[in-house]
């Protein structure tokens, strides 16, 4: 299996956001307002897409959001895979934070990768969140 990670178009990440995230709520709620700002990325294998991620950098910080790995896919490392992409962007455009809204109960698997908890919690949709982030 060859896995490649290449930037793709918003439209793209919508099929795995909705599958992954969201599948009870109509198309558009997985679409962010500002999606024509971000970059979004794909790994793909064997030119399958299985997971997308949407960064967004805005005055040297960066947002990842609507991180979402096809159900069959997940717990395999293709997820960290892109997520460790997404990081060495941040680290080589020289970016202060990264930052994301994580579901609560996928904490844990953030901090593998440096983000810790700010305290901040939220509840959208009956899913709880909190604000994790990376300095650099």
């Amino acid at each position: 299996m060859t896995t490649k990670i290449i930037e793709i178009t918003a439209d793209e990440t919508l099929p795995i956001r909705h599958q992954v995230m969201w599948p009870t709520k109509p198309l558009d709620y997985v679409k962010l307002n500002n999606d024509n700002e971000g970059l979004h990325f794909g790994l793909f294998i064997d030119k399958k897409l299985i997971s997308v991620i949407s960064l967004f950098i805005n005055d040297g910080e960066a947002q990842f959001r609507k991180f979402a790995t096809l159900e069959n896919y997940q717990g395999k490392g293709y997820g960290s895979i892109l997520l460790n992409e997404i990081m060495q962007i941040a680290d080589k455009q020289s970016l202060k934070r990264i930052w994301c809204n994580a579901r609560r109960n996928k904490s844990e698997f953030y901090r593998k990768f440096g983000l810790v908890a700010t305290n901040t919690i939220f509840i959208k949709g009956d899913v709880d969140y909190e604000i994790m982030e990376r300095i650099f």
